[in-house]
């Protein structure tokens, strides 16, 4: 046995302090030098604790730090970009061309299909004077019924002035909101495989009444109104609440179906089909009178300017503002929310 007093008795734990009490027969020195490596033992874990919490901090403080760097980084290339590179609608070329204003996914005020940056697009191809005609390129399944009321009466605004036609071209799917805001040119035209239609108001929820109680669950609302949470999912939905619903749905669908009326006038067929809601091809919607003819965008550009020539007069969208549209998509999309800024939808 080795005759060092500091490696003598029970081996020191790296991971907990010494015990205090000595060994049986050993002297008061001994006692005090158990006692001394004790305390030299709980001071290098408080240490290494303080150390780690240090790290800790320092590492949050660099990330936030990060952030912040970034943050300022996009703001100010956002700012240099608007300022030197963003020039859509600012050079007009003097070649006859179509003035296309697209209009791409799901119309709704937080989406880049939204009223103001479609209407501005609009104004541009129109203010243009070599732009023989202003074309909506539509790709769209609706939206909210709001925006697209919006963009139609300015199009209804703009077709009243007469100066240039005023054309909507549908791509894949040109339905719903789409349609209303298509139903407003002067002239439609898509593809044969086209979606056209869906003449309708929908709203859709669900009900969790019966889910809250079988996991025992007591929902707790208060409201000043009697009906201000009359559309909650965890009640049961009242038949007076439905029947006043349905009337707000059916008023909405009777805007739809009269400021149809109104854009396409004598081309519409009298089916009463056509505003059930349901969704016919290309070919069908020339039949029906959706849609006035057959044909693509490269064959509208022909038909007016003799030549596939066209500008884009869409407002470009922020960069900033496209990286964080994209990242609140991706957090919707992990986190199962859908976000939307109406419950009805076209």
């Amino acid at each position: 046995m080795s005759d060092d007093r500091w490696t003598e008795g029970p081996e020191v734990s790296s991971n907990k302090a010494a015990p205090m009490a000595g060994a049986p027969g050993d002297d008061a020195e001994t006692l005090r030098e158990r006692q001394r490596l004790a305390q030299l033992e709980m001071m290098d874990h408080w240490i290494g604790g303080v150390l780690t919490e240090q790290r800790r901090t320092r590492r949050w403080k660099l990330f936030f730090r990060l952030m912040l760097l970034t943050v300022v980084l996009a703001t100010l290339f956002t700012s240099l970009y608007s300022v030197f590179w963003d020039t859509s609608g600012t050079a007009v070329p003097a070649q006859r061309h179509l003035g296309i204003v697209e209009v791409n996914g799901v119309i709704a005020s937080d989406a880049p299909a939204n009223a103001e940056r479609i209407i501005k697009g609009l104004n541009r191809a129109w203010d243009s004077e070599s732009a023989a005609a202003v074309v909506l390129h539509i790709n769209s399944p609706g939206g909210s019924p709001v925006q697209s009321q919006r963009i139609y009466a300015e199009i209804m605004r703009l077709r009243e002035q007469g100066d240039k036609p005023i054309i909507a071209v549908i791509e894949d799917l040109g339905a719903s909101g789409a349609y209303y805001i298509a139903a407003a040119a002067d002239e439609i035209f898509a593809s044969p495989a086209s979606l056209v239609g869906s003449i309708g108001v929908i709203y859709a929820g669900f009900g969790f009444e019966e889910a809250i109680e079988n996991i025992g669950v007591e929902r707790r609302v208060l409201t000043a109104g009697d009906n201000k949470a009359f559309l909650d999912p965890f009640q049961p939905l009242d038949g007076d609440a439905e029947v006043f619903w349905q009337g707000v749905l059916t008023q909405t669908h009777h805007q739809f179906m009269a400021d149809v009326r109104a854009g396409r006038g004598e081309q519409l067929s009298d089916s009463p089909e056509i505003f059930s809601g349901l969704i016919w091809n290309g070919e069908q919607s020339v039949e029906l009178g959706l849609v006035d003819q057959l044909g693509s965008l490269e064959q509208v550009a022909r038909a007016k300017v003799g030549d596939t020539h066209w500008e884009d007069y869409t407002p470009s969208l922020d960069p900033f503002e496209r990286l964080t549209r994209r990242f609140t998509q991706v957090v919707a999309e992990v986190l199962g929310v859908r976000s939307s800024s109406t419950p009805l939808r076209f």
